[in-house]
């Protein structure tokens, strides 16, 4: 058997040290990092924001909040979490583990890379920045800001501004990234890394970039429209000039459809590397699930408006996209059935990585099963609006999307940092996760179903139930926030002291695992030959291949 070919260096560039090479650098890797720390710490402000929102809600009458304090918390909670830090984190991951997974030296574009991070954190600071030079507070119309309440005279100040150059700037970042993913995919691949030979977390990007690319630009227009109507009186959205609300939600739902997959996808790709890993087995149905992927991409656009069945929209157009909405589900569903196939009589690893990937498939289930309801219209009409819906979204967003990026976490610290997370604090993090998680949102289905309105301040001390709910829920927000906290100790405490973690700590198959941990600038010292779907399996197993030609021999190549 040959051995390693030595990889081709970065050409050189002037290094910076300190501070300035956090400005400077093009490395995807380090781009990658900031992508992550800079979400984790919006995770924390739009945690605190929960906090509050939670405070308020947890006994009637509560006095904590006001009614429009409590609306700009709550605009900026959801505004944070979607835009700011759930999307980020998984382009961080992206970003990151992308080209060492194609056996890459870097991004196709990496001063783009650079341009779209940069541009992405103005946004977010910016958004911020309304506390300051709002003129009233921050942005109080929610985290979709329907016209006409975030026109004049419902929201006049100068937050709801903040909040459309806050996401005009995401949106160019986010889309800047994704167009560079694209290429990266399609053209920087090492020799031999076909496209039935990607790993499924690349497969999920590239899905997860055409959908970005795609729905980015109808929410910047919807911004520059709603702007338009509320500086030039452009009169988009005014009823009363001859616009139309209803116009503002099929864009901002053209584009907020599939911006639910944008948060997801990435996420799958994810559970679908190391569910494998852990279960020493392939993945279940390889090609099926990566056709469910394309397949999601393409109906995710044809959805949005199960979002808008209580407008006076034709009737026919219910039932159009409720058969829609129920058909989506189904690609969804081989996902789940290959993750359980995969893991069914395989030889289990149970590590932190894995209880969290076990528990994001369970959890991502129950969400999955709400949104099929609301795909239903008298049971969309009887729910819409209540914190049902908040449920069914959380158990989706976080119960899928940040369960599955804890998972990747705890799989991909060790390729990070070259060090491992502790286990025990990792397990305390995790049943602190998911007590706290189920107690904070699932009896919010029982709100939802008794009738409390998403979006309410308080409520009157008679109402049935409520009260006991709501402090249920808020006492599980806290364990979740100390669940957080454990994380984050965590993470610091082992970049120092945690265990060595060596180059490949879960005997992983896909390339990132044949490079250092961390890896050097170049990503590959040596590069791996590529005849199937595990290279690295593949380079000690050559007569196990996945499909390598009889009587062909491993041939290492150069990226």
């Amino acid at each position: 058997m040959s051995t390693f070919t030595a990889a081709v260096p970065k050409p050189d560039s002037v290094k910076h040290h300190g501070l300035l090479h956090w400005f400077t650098t093009l490395d995807h890797k380090e781009i990658g990092k900031l992508y992550m720390v800079t979400s984790l710490f919006w995770f924390v402000v739009a945690g605190c924001l929960a906090l509050a929102m939670r405070v308020q809600l947890a006994r009637p009458n509560a006095p904590y909040l006001s009614p429009t304090t409590y609306n700009q918390t709550f605009t900026l909670h959801g505004t944070t979490m979607i835009f700011f830090v759930v999307v980020p984190v998984l382009l961080g991951f992206s970003v990151y583990f992308v080209p060492l997974m194609i056996g890459a030296r870097d991004m196709a574009f990496p001063r783009l890379n650079s341009l779209g991070y940069w541009v992405f954190a103005l946004g977010g600071f910016l958004l911020y920045m309304s506390y300051l030079f709002g003129g009233g507070g921050p942005p109080d119309a929610g985290w979709f800001s329907y016209a006409p309440l975030s026109d004049w005279p419902y929201s006049a100040a100068y937050g709801q501004d903040y909040w459309s150059l806050a996401l005009l700037l995401n949106g160019i970042g986010t889309t800047s990234t994704g167009i560079n993913l694209i290429v990266t995919i399609f053209k920087e691949r090492t020799i031999g890394m076909t496209l039935k030979r990607m790993p499924m977390f690349v497969w999920m990007v590239l899905v997860n970039a055409f959908l970005i690319v795609i729905s980015i630009p109808p929410l910047n227009a919807t911004i520059v429209m709603l702007e338009a109507d509320r500086r030039l009186n452009a009169h988009f959205f005014r009823d009363a000039f001859g616009g139309s609300p209803i116009l503002y939600q099929h864009y901002f739902w053209l584009f907020g459809h599939p911006e639910v997959y944008i948060m997801i996808l990435p996420a799958w790709g994810m559970i679908s590397e190391l569910v494998p890993v852990f279960s020493r087995k392939q993945l279940f149905g390889f090609v099926y699930v990566a056709a469910a992927s394309v397949a999601i991409g393409f109906l995710s656009y044809g959805v949005w408006v199960h979002h808008m069945f209580v407008t006076p929209l034709p009737r026919p157009m219910w039932l159009i996209f409720s058969a829609s909405s129920m058909l989506i589900a189904v690609p969804t569903g081989i996902k789940v059935f290959a993750w359980t196939a995969t893991m069914w009589r395989g030889t289990i690893r149970l590590t932190t990585s894995m209880y969290f990937a076990i528990a994001f498939v369970l959890q991502f289930t129950l969400g999955g099963l709400s949104g099929v309801m609301f795909g239903t219209v008298p049971i969309d009409w009887q729910l819409t609006d209540t914190y049902f819906v908040v449920a069914h979204f959380h158990y989706v967003l976080f119960g899928g999307t940040v369960f599955a990026v804890l998972a990747g976490l705890y799989y991909w610290y060790p390729k990070i940092t070259g060090k491992l997370l502790g286990e025990r604090l990792g397990m305390a993090q995790f049943w602190g996760t998911v007590i706290g998680f189920n107690m904070t949102f699932f009896v919010q289905h029982f709100l939802g179903i008794y009738g409390m309105r998403r979006r309410v301040y308080t409520y009157a001390p008679g109402m049935p139930y409520w009260a006991p709910l709501n402090m249920v829920s808020t006492i599980g927000a806290f364990i979740l926030a100390g669940s957080m906290l454990l994380l984050i100790i965590n993470i610091f405490r082992s970049r120092k002291h945690g265990a060595i973690a060596g180059d490949n700590p879960w005997d992983g198959w896909t390339l990132e695992w044949a490079t250092t941990s961390p890896p050097p600038e170049e990503n590959f010292k040596m590069v791996p030959p590529i005849t199937g779907r595990r290279p690295l399996w593949d380079y000690r197993h050559p007569e196990q291949a996945d499909d390598i030609n009889p009587g062909e021999a491993p041939i290492l190549r150069q990226p």
